[in-house]
C-alpha cells in the first residue's frame, strides 16, 4: 500500500512517507529505491551530499520504464538537496543545474532543499532567490528548507522579495528528540515537518517504553515510530537497503497509535540529537 498524501502549501501534494537514502552507495541507491517502489514507495529523499543523486533518478527512471502504463512518473517525489558550500544566488543556481542534470532521465525534481542554513544572510538570500526561480522554470516543483530552526525560517519569511514560502523543514525528529518550537511556527505558518532519523540511528530501539508499545500492537519498534511520526503530522524517511526492512518500514497502515501511547513516547523527549543540529546555527548578528 502506497503512503497517504500530504497537501503542500504549493498546492502540491507529498507521500507521507519516503524512503531516506543518506549514506547509501550509487549501487545501492539504485537497487534499493527499484524495490522500494515496488514495495509501494512513492517517495525518495536524496542531496547533493549524499553523491547519488543520478543512481536515485536512474532507479525511478527503472521502475517508471518497466510499466509504463502503470507506472507514471507525477505518482512518485523525488527530492534533492542543496549544500552548505553552493549558498550564494549563482553557486545555487549552477548547483541546480547540476541536479537537475543528474535528474534529466525522471524530466524534473519535485522539492529541492537548503541542506542547512549554515552560510550567512546574504547567501540564504541569494540561495531562496535562485530557487524560486528554478520554480518559475517548471523544472522544480517546490522548494523548501533542512535543518532551520525558528529563527532561521522567520528570516526567510521576511525576505522582501520572497515569492514562495517554503513547502517543507525537514530535522530530525523521533520521540526522544521533539522540536515543540519548530513544530509550532511549522503548523502556524503552513509549513510541513519532514521527520529525518525517526529510528534515532537505532539508539533507542531496545527501550522498554518502546518495545512494550510494540508488543502491544504486534509491530516492530521501527513500525512503531514511523507511525508515531504519521500520526504526529510528519512526513517520515526511514531509511533501509534491505527490502526486507524496508517492506516492513511501510507496512504501517493497518493500525494507529492510541493518545495514550502518542503520548507516552512524547514523554521520552530528552532533546537527545543523533547528529548535527543547524537549528542552533548563528544568525549574522548572533555572531
Amino acid at each position: 500500500m502506497s503512503a497517504p498524501l500530504i497537501k503542500l502549501n504549493s498546492g502540491n501534494t507529498i507521500p507521507a512517507v519516503g524512503l531516506g537514502v543518506y549514506l547509501t552507495s550509487s549501487e545501492d541507491a539504485l537497487n534499493i529505491i527499484h524495490k522500494a517502489l515496488n514495495l509501494g514507495y512513492r517517495h525518495v529523499d536524496s542531496a547533493a551530499l549524499y553523491k547519488n543523486e543520478l543512481a536515485s533518478a536512474q532507479g525511478i527512471a527503472q521502475w517508471l520504464a518497466e510499466d509504463p502504463v502503470h507506472n507514471k512518473r507525477e505518482d512518485v517525489f523525488y527530492t534533492t538537496k542543496i549544500w552548505d558550500t553552493d549558498h550564494g544566488y549563482e553557486q545555487t543556481k549552477k548547483a541546480i543545474q547540476i541536479s537537475l542534470e543528474k535528474a534529466k532521465s525522471i524530466d524534473y525534481i519535485d522539492l529541492i532543499l537548503m541542506h542547512s542554513p549554515q552560510s550567512n544572510y546574504e547567501k540564504r538570500h541569494g540561495s531562496w532567490l535562485a530557487l524560486q526561480e528554478a520554480v518559475d522554470s517548471g523544472k522544480v516543483k517546490n522548494i523548501g528548507v533542512s535543518n532551520y530552526g525558528v529563527k532561521h525560517l522567520v528570516e526567510l519569511l521576511n525576505y522582501p522579495d520572497l515569492k514562495y514560502k517554503p513547502v517543507v523543514n525537514q530535522i530530525e525528529i523521533h520521540p526522544w528528540f521533539i522540536r515543540n518550537d519548530i513544530f509550532d511556527f511549522c503548523k502556524k505558518n503552513d509549513i510541513v515537518l519532514e521527520a529525518y532519523s525517526p529510528f534515532a540511528k537505532g539508539r533507542k530501539f531496545d527501550d522498554p517504553i518502546l518495545k512494550k508499545i510494540a508488543d502491544r500492537y504486534g509491530k516492530t519498534p521501527a513500525q512503531i515510530l514511523v507511525r508515531w511520526s504519521l500520526d504526529k503530522g510528519f512526513v517520515v524517511l526511514p531509511k533501509s537497503i534491505k527490502e526486507e526492512r524496508a517492506a516492513s518500514n511501510i507496512d504501517v497502515f493497518d493500525f494507529k497509535l492510541s493518545d495514550e501511547d502518542i503520548k507516552l513516547l512524547d514523554a521520552q523527549d530528552a532533546q537527545m540529537s543523533t547528529g548535527w543540529d543547524p537549528t542552533t546555527y548563528p544568525l549574522d548578528n548572533e555572531k
